[in-house]
């Protein structure tokens, strides 16, 4: 059976699973695609209130699917349509998305896999995850945007040593490195997982949004911020959230 980017709704929470469990879940050039169609969908979809992205079963992503390369790789015009509009397709629609995004990873995340959760705003994993990008065995490079995206997400450091050395490192490393914001033991990391989706599920919305895009953007400490930063002051969400809290209430988003 070929992979799918399979998803589902739970009330304002979506689940994306990446399923393609006979290869670790290694992403397919039809995987991509439907990577980018679900989250321009997810986009759309006001309701929803952050996404959770998974792998099937024990893995995360183990990579590219390399038994569909031969058929491409070796032709700098398909190898580059590759990278740039199948995979930086995907990749670039979980960049845009406007919804929190956390990755809850298990076993192994790998090139492709640790690109799409370096695409997410929070990392979970758990202490058996192993992370790495050993393409160097395989005799090519990672492409620009996609070495630039991740080599932001793990350091400098890191990502030379993966790239460089083809080295691998566990969830510790990852937690030390900043990538991952929790290393659990996998019998707790759903448990955790579910407490942090609750948790975003009740906040307000529009903050979680506006704090995404200041996050993603960066403002530079040097330049004065946009009068349209603020342009959120008379919203009901700030309103109510301020209300609450005089009201010494639960707040309503």
């Amino acid at each position: 059976m070929a992979g799918t980017i399979d998803w589902q709704l739970s009330g304002a929470l979506a689940t994306v699973t990446v399923s393609n469990p006979a290869r670790m879940n290694a992403m397919t050039r039809a995987m991509w695609q439907q990577l980018r169609e679900v989250f321009l969908e997810l986009a759309a979809r006001t309701h929803i209130r952050c996404v959770l992205v998974q792998g099937a079963g024990a893995h995360f992503c183990a990579g590219g699917d390399i038994s569909e390369y031969p058929a491409f790789r070796f032709d700098p015009d398909s190898l580059m349509h590759f990278h740039e509009v199948e995979v930086w397709g995907g990749l670039q629609a979980m960049l845009d998305c406007p919804l929190p995004v956390l990755a809850l990873v298990r076993g192994n995340c790998m090139g492709a896999g640790l690109e799409m959760a370096s695409c997410c705003d929070l990392r979970l994993g758990a202490a058996n995850s192993v992370y790495g990008a050993p393409i160097a065995r395989l005799g090519f490079p990672m492409a620009p945007r996609e070495a630039a995206l991740v080599q932001r997400a793990v350091g400098a450091a890191t990502a030379s040593a993966m790239l460089l050395a083809a080295e691998s490192f566990d969830a510790a490393h990852m937690l030390h490195c900043g990538f991952l914001a929790w290393n659990l033991p996998d019998a707790a990391l759903q448990g955790k997982a579910d407490t942090l989706v609750a948790r975003m599920q009740a906040l307000s919305p529009q903050a979680a949004r506006l704090n995404k895009a200041v996050l993603r953007q960066g403002v530079p400490a040097q330049e004065p911020t946009p009068h349209s930063a603020y342009a959120y002051a008379p919203s009901p969400q700030h309103r109510e959230g301020v209300q609450a809290f005089l009201d010494k209430r639960q707040p309503d988003f």
